[in-house]
């Protein structure tokens, strides 16, 4: 989700942070974008590949934000890099959002966004309002990706982060809200969008030591249930 190192040089790090991109595939009406739970190791493409037995288009980058690109290319900038490579797609899978709320939330926290335990169930409503701001970003996004051509979208969710190398266990109900936002984006958006949430299969010991991206396990669970949205569109 997080280009987790100094801000200043996520740039090129969400390059090198990330798995191979793929530009032509054995299947290259399926495209992958988002951020580093796919990008950083890569395990769910290739989980979901060797399933499908064939490879994907992969456009996604560590440190991706949806509605901003002064880290690394938004993911609606790298869904526009698979357009102008080859527009004929049907499906696009992905994520977005993560990054928007996470990378404040470890800076600084200027929307309150962490809710320890001793304002638990208190999630202040500048972070509510700045996840609404990432609900009209999705639509726009998923819209987008629709008047593309793109036939279908699976958008997967994030699950709770856990403290490790980030103290991240606190941002549970920005998470939720979150999710809830994501979802609703989906029904909202034209494009025939099915959300994915992983919350109810990731626990802490499917997430690495810096608190956010998923673990092999983790990987696995997410391709797990992506799969039964992706198999029947292939």
């Amino acid at each position: 989700m997080l280009c987790a190192t100094a801000l200043g040089g996520c740039s090129d790090l969400g390059y090198l942070l990330s798995n191979e991109k793929v530009t032509d595939a054995d299947n290259d009406q399926v495209v992958f974008v988002g951020d580093s739970i796919f990008a950083l190791s890569g395990e769910i493409q290739d989980q979901l590949e060797a399933k499908a037995g064939e490879t994907f288009r992969r456009y996604t980058v560590s440190g991706a934000e949806l509605s901003g690109s002064l880290i690394t290319p938004s993911v609606p900038d790298q869904f526009r890099e698979a357009v102008a490579d080859n527009p004929d797609i049907d499906t696009m899978v992905g994520d977005g959002g993560g990054n928007d709320i996470l990378i404040p939330a470890i800076a600084l926290d200027p929307n309150n966004c962490k809710t320890p335990w001793y304002r638990f169930g208190q999630l202040s409503q500048d972070c509510k309002d700045m996840i609404d701001d990432i609900y009209v970003e999705g639509v726009d996004f998923l819209n987008e990706v629709a008047q593309a051509g793109a036939k279908n979208g699976i958008l997967v969710g994030y699950y709770h982060t856990k403290n490790g190398l980030f103290r991240l266990d606190s941002m549970e109900e920005a998470v939720d809200y979150g999710n809830q936002t994501l979802a609703r984006a989906c029904r909202n958006s034209i494009l025939d969008c099915a959300f994915v949430d992983p919350r109810p299969v990731i626990t802490d010991r499917d997430i690495i030591f810096d608190g956010i991206h998923p673990a092999e396990s983790g990987s696995k669970k997410i391709a797990d249930l992506i799969w039964p949205e992706l198999q029947p569109l292939l």
